[in-house]
């Protein structure tokens, strides 16, 4: 949001109902307009006026994996050629098994460039997955590792401050 761009009280109020997610019912926004005293439909037409004005970015989800029984969450990494990173990581961030792929810059001691997250049941499963994955797009020849998590933190949105505009 510019510095000279304001929230309305009612996109404020509209912004601290969301900052927590919606509710897991079959019309999310008609309980968010319950809860700021609108309706479904105007909740709607400030959200889009929200994300056309670019003060909101996007709507997404935030999925607890280990809740669902996902709990091998490794990063794939590889040194690639410069030449090929962007080929590759286009083709990688393709498969349904990769949340999120994309490319660093090297460090001295660290020679990736060329970075996929898989999700999986084991480290096992996660493990063949990324093997499986590399030897189709020919990345198996490359330089790699793959790095797991030991630990997840907590998970949030943005937060609006809750006072009012000045």
């Amino acid at each position: 949001m510019s510095t000279t761009e304001r929230l309305s009280d009612e996109e404020r109020r509209l912004l601290l109902a969301l900052q927590d997610g919606l509710p897991l019912t079959p019309r999310p926004y008609e309980a968010v307009a319950k809860r700021i005293e609108s309706t479904e439909e105007r909740v709607l037409s400030l959200l889009a006026s929200l994300l056309e004005r670019g003060i909101v970015k996007r709507l997404g989800a935030v999925i607890n994996h280990r809740t669902l029984g996902i709990t091998a969450n490794a990063m794939a990494v590889w040194d690639v050629p410069d030449a090929v990173v962007s080929d590759l990581g286009h083709r990688l961030a393709a498969y349904v098994e990769v949340t999120h792929c994309y490319r660093r810059s090297r460090g001295p001691e660290w020679p990736y460039n060329l970075y996929a997250m898989v999700h999986a049941r084991s480290r096992e499963e996660a493990l063949a997955t990324i093997a499986r994955i590399a030897e189709e797009l020919g990345l198996a020849g490359y330089p790699h590792d793959a790095l797991f998590s030991v630990r997840q933190f907590a998970k949030r949105g943005a937060r609006v401050k809750n006072h009012p505009p000045e």
